[in-house]
């Protein structure tokens, strides 16, 4: 028997913008797939609806993966494409897989056999990266920071270094409520001479993107208010 096809299937970063962002491909896969693997099953099936393919939700079939979801009950997600049925895997925003609990269906996708295809869509640290002007040949993204504000600052401190001594952009997001405290946070534990960006909204209606100085930026009173923000930076 044929096995399915797994495709990682990117949704859109910021509302009402597929026309703008998604690959003509990412419909035609989705109005032809029954199963999915959802980071939030709400946030899949208000995306598959917006796309307005007129496919019955109801019909559809979806199982949750997060950060908690344990590899065996991944494998039993994945079943359905060892009988031949195609699977798509949802993030809550963006491209699955990155910075997403996608990458966990991913391998064990790959461990089953199972051919896996990325589909084209709107990355919000790509498109920060590529906005930023800064080193495109070597960065690393980090997640969130920590917490706590000492340990932030001294993780901010380590990056800077690993970015001063390998000419290496450093990437990481935060929780939307937290950006403008991060940024703050920056601001304080950053070289004056640092290059910072800070990515908000991208693709969507309030979108920034701008790179500049850690000392210039100090005098801009910039609020970022609770947008989905990338922040970036490369130590000069």
């Amino acid at each position: 028997m044929k096995k399915g096809i797994v495709y990682l299937i990117p949704s859109v970063i910021s509302p009402d913008t597929a026309e703008q962002v998604l690959a003509p491909q990412i419909p035609a896969v989705v109005k032809n797939t029954h199963y999915f693997i959802a980071e939030t099953i709400r946030e899949s099936r208000r995306f598959i609806s917006s796309l307005k393919l007129g496919v019955d939700i109801s019909q559809l079939q979806f199982e949750k993966v997060d950060k908690n979801t344990q590899d065996a009950e991944t494998e039993k997600y994945l079943m359905p494409a060892l009988k031949g049925h195609n699977i798509g895997v949802l993030s809550d925003a963006g491209c699955p897989g990155v910075a997403d609990p996608g990458a966990q269906v991913a391998r064990i996708a790959h461990k089953l056999g199972l051919q896996v295809i990325p589909l084209v869509g709107p990355s919000s640290l790509l498109l920060a990266l590529m906005a930023s002007g800064m080193n495109g040949q070597s960065f690393a993204f980090n997640g969130y920071l920590p917490i706590d504000q000492k340990e932030a600052t001294n993780k901010i401190k380590l990056f800077e270094k690993t970015s001063r001594t390998n000419n290496q952009t450093q990437l990481f997001i935060e929780t939307p409520y937290r950006s403008d405290r991060t940024f703050d946070i920056l601001l304080k534990s950053l070289n004056k001479n640092s290059l910072l960006c800070i990515a908000k909204d991208i693709t969507g209606k309030n979108e920034f993107i701008k790179t500049m100085p850690v000392q210039k930026w100090e005098n801009q009173n910039l609020i970022i208010g609770k947008e989905p923000t990338v922040f970036l930076f490369l130590a000069n």
